[in-house]
């Protein structure tokens, strides 16, 4: 691809996101939502199909496919893990770390469990009303562990906008941390065992050994890296040149997880996110100018996040509207796996004694889902035992048009959910005023 077009699209892409965030604004939604509507705007049912001298203002799969971009969403995401890695402070894992683990893996298999449960259900009305199997049960098996993960990425950007702080958002991040790991070792099994329902053999190493050594592997690889952070980041002493090498850090450790190869009939590979989580835990554990450093990051990555989700959007497949029978399913799938996670995350909290405000509120927040998402759906159309087969295309449009519906409908439910529990109150009458006086005051 041309390097006119690749920064006309990055343009395109951030001018959109900014002016959507502008319209939103009048209706109170997070820029999370914006960003990922101004997506669809400039995607290939819209702007991409906008051609002007062999150059398209958006993305468009001929002229400029959306996936080439996918570097920035690689980096975006170790990005916003690493700031996640930053809510492990054992100083504060004292008062929420058992809480949190607790909910963190019930919430996940319950919304598992309730997804299969369901889903298998409606494969047998299907199958009885239409006499065709849409719905095989492997595909409902995959979506059931598909339904555990949690998108971080927008729970952390409505979490930064709002400067959201209280129980429920300091007990919010490490549970969303936790559903990657937890999400990992659920797929692998129900991959496993639908690859056997498809003909296939119970498989130990791809159902046990693999979900459990790429968890340990990731969080080892995370661990040095941090510990070479931490010792690297006293040879230097201004803040810029700190700033640099975190940065460089994090693109090295994205790098470096996505790594993949064999060592006999075992696969050696990592998990970007928990990787770069383990990566953030460890220096803002142990680097006493950690917070500082995490403060001025932020201020860097605002225009890399702001790409990442209209990236995203742009990527959401508004084709599952012609497929009717998906559109039913995609509604039980949403139904099912709403359910599963609220009351999964407020009994598991009940169980915990934690606050009366996390009870309640905390399951509205784990709706959200993408990424993680996306990238098990990419492993079951990539597999050769599922590639072409029916049971791909049906898990592939039913999360489609789940992650179309959360990522939307998601980020504005989380912002409810906070303001609710008091964790987001409104900014003080006048702020823009003063910061406008300020600039325009001559300085004493």
């Amino acid at each position: 691809m041309a390097a006119i077009q690749i920064l006309l699209s990055v343009a395109v892409c951030l001018f959109v996101g900014l002016m959507m965030t502008r319209l939103l604004k009048m209706l109170k939604l997070p820029d999370v939502t914006a960003y990922l509507i101004a997506g669809v705007l400039v995607g290939g049912f819209c702007l991409g199909r906008l051609n002007v001298g062999g150059y398209v203002f958006g993305f468009n799969e001929t002229i400029a496919p959306v996936g080439a971009f996918a570097v920035i969403s690689d980096v975006a995401l170790g990005f916003i893990a690493f700031d996640i890695g930053n809510e492990f402070r054992l100083k504060s894992l004292k008062e929420t770390g058992k809480q949190a683990t607790i909910v963190g893996i019930v919430q996940a298999v319950v919304a598992t469990l309730v997804v299969d449960a369901v889903l298998i259900g409606l494969h047998f009305i299907l199958l009885a009303t239409t006499g065709n199997d849409v719905l095989p049960l492997a595909a409902c098996l995959i979506l059931g562990a598909i339904a555990a993960a949690t998108a971080p990425a927008a729970t952390l950007m409505v979490v930064r906008q709002y400067k959201a702080k209280g129980p429920l958002t300091d007990i919010l991040l490490p549970i969303v941390a936790l559903d990657d790991a937890v999400g990992l070792v659920v797929f692998a099994v129900s991959f496993g065992i639908s690859k056997a329902m498809e003909g296939g053999q119970i498989d130990v190493i791809s159902v046990v050994v693999q979900p459990i050594l790429e968890i340990v592997l990731s969080l080892t690889l995370g661990f040095l890296l941090g510990l070479a952070l931490t010792w690297l980041e006293k040879l230097f002493h201004s803040r810029s040149n700190r700033l640099s090498l975190m940065i460089m850090f994090v693109f090295l450790t994205v790098a470096l997880s996505k790594l993949s190869f064999y060592i006999g009939p075992v696969r050696i590979s990592f998990s970007p996110l928990l990787t770069c989580m383990m990566l953030g835990s460890v220096f803002c554990n142990i680097c006493e100018y950690s917070e500082e450093m995490m403060e001025r990051t932020e201020r860097w990555t605002k225009p890399l996040f702001i790409l990442f989700f209209v990236i995203s959007g742009s990527e959401l497949d508004l084709s599952v509207f012609t497929q009717p029978v998906f559109i039913l399913i995609g509604f039980t799938y949403i139904l099912a796996r709403s359910a599963g996670k609220y009351f999964g995350a407020q009994g598991s909290a009940r169980a915990a004694k934690c606050d009366p405000m996390i009870v309640k509120y905390l399951g509205i927040t784990l709706l959200p889902q993408a990424g993680v998402a996306l990238g098990m759906v990419n492993s079951v159309t990539t597999d050769a035992s599922f590639a072409g087969t029916e049971i791909a295309s049906t898990v592939r449009f039913v999360v489609l048009f789940a992650v179309l519906v959360y990522e939307i409908v998601g980020p504005m439910m989380t912002k409810w959910a906070l303001t609710k529990a008091g964790d987001i109150t409104e900014k003080p009458a006048g702020k823009t005023a003063r910061r406008k006086n300020s600039e325009t005051t001559p300085a004493e």
